[in-house]
């Protein structure tokens, strides 16, 4: 055999025991499958946003006309109301005095506090005015009783007695109102409930269809990962970790900015008491505040979505490596398959 003749200026840069140094071999690192960014992702992630703040945005608003409602009925069960009417010759304060005493005597009630001249006035300014004299008007006057919730007491007992007692007082329990409020409030949740599953199944079938959207630009990525024999759920997981990532930055700026809404709008409520502005809102909407239950709903939202667009694009991706073997085995489906 013929010897492979040696570099003699090799032989002459190397030192007695050094060895040859090898070359080193660098990896090239890899890159994701799918680009990190695209139109159809890019329009994806805003789509998802959007749908995220009006779901967030409605499950608050839900949330805090429950609570609202809620604090109203609470209110109004918690007291009750003696009236008193004026006649000639009595002696307003000693009925009242009499009256308030009388309702005490009940289990289930705590506390009588008797409406002073200015505390009833205030409560006549908005249709009479300011500067009033109770003496000169045939204004009734109010005792406030607070009741126990939990054991209120006997009603039709303390009527018969206030009448046997007092015989101008006259007990309203707020029975009437308070059915009222709870009709009213059972209304709004029902109304609001049903704006909010609106918004929840538009959002649903906007993000499923803004998600095979976006696959359909990526269908030939599909057809090259099938083709060179990817398994399927290789493909699937591939994809879901891409749409995954997309949903979760998309649902949390929508999450971020429903919830910003909701905190900005109770600091500027308390900042602001007092005021025409405050009031009429707070006349209207109630308080925002939503508590933690409506932010661990926005939450519990955001996870939903990312959820939703995840399973989606995995549907998607599994429906397309069927029609690519079908299309294989049958071409004549070629043009069934993508009209569908």
């Amino acid at each position: 055999m013929n010897e492979i003749p040696q570099n003699p200026n090799q032989n002459a840069n190397q030192t007695p025991g050094q060895k040859k140094r090898r070359v080193e071999m660098t990896v090239r690192p890899t890159g994701p499958i799918l680009p990190p960014s695209n139109i159809q992702g890019n329009a994806l992630m805003v789509v998802i946003a959007i749908m995220a703040f009006l779901a967030c945005l409605t499950l608050g608003g839900v949330s805090m006309v429950r609570a609202t409602a809620a604090g109203w009925q609470s209110q109004i069960s918690r007291e009750i109301t003696i009236q008193i009417k004026p006649e000639e010759g009595l002696d307003m304060g000693a009925a009242l005095v009499k009256a308030r005493d009388l309702a005490l005597t009940f289990v289930g009630t705590r506390d009588g506090q008797i409406m002073d001249d200015s505390a009833t006035a205030r409560l006549l300014e908005p249709w009479l005015g300011t500067g009033l004299n109770l003496e000169d008007l045939p204004v009734p006057r109010l005792i406030v009783i607070t009741i126990d919730e939990t054991s209120p007491p006997d009603f039709d007992a303390m009527r018969a007695l206030l009448n046997e007692e007092v015989p101008q007082a006259f007990l309203d329990d707020h029975r009437t109102w308070v059915d009222r409020l709870v009709q009213m409030a059972r209304t709004t949740v029902l109304i609001g409930s049903g704006i909010l599953i609106l918004v929840f199944t538009a959002m649903v079938l906007t993000v499923v269809f803004a998600t095979r959207g976006a696959l359909s630009g990526n269908r030939h990525i599909i057809e090259v990962l099938h083709f060179v024999g990817a398994e399927g759920s290789f493909v699937a997981q591939e994809f879901q970790k891409h749409f995954l990532k997309i949903s979760m930055k998309g649902a949390a700026v929508g999450a971020v900015l429903a919830a910003s809404f909701f905190a900005l709008a109770s600091f500027w409520q308390s900042r602001s008491l007092a005021t025409p502005e405050s009031d009429q809102a707070t006349a209207l909407f109630g308080t925002f505040t939503i508590g933690w239950g409506g932010y661990l709903g926005i939450f519990a939202t955001m996870i939903v979505i990312a959820l939703l667009t995840t399973i989606t694009a995995r549907l998607t991706v599994m429906r397309t490596i069927y029609e690519i073997d079908l299309i294989r085995s049958d071409p004549a489906r070629t043009d069934g398959l993508l009209d569908d």
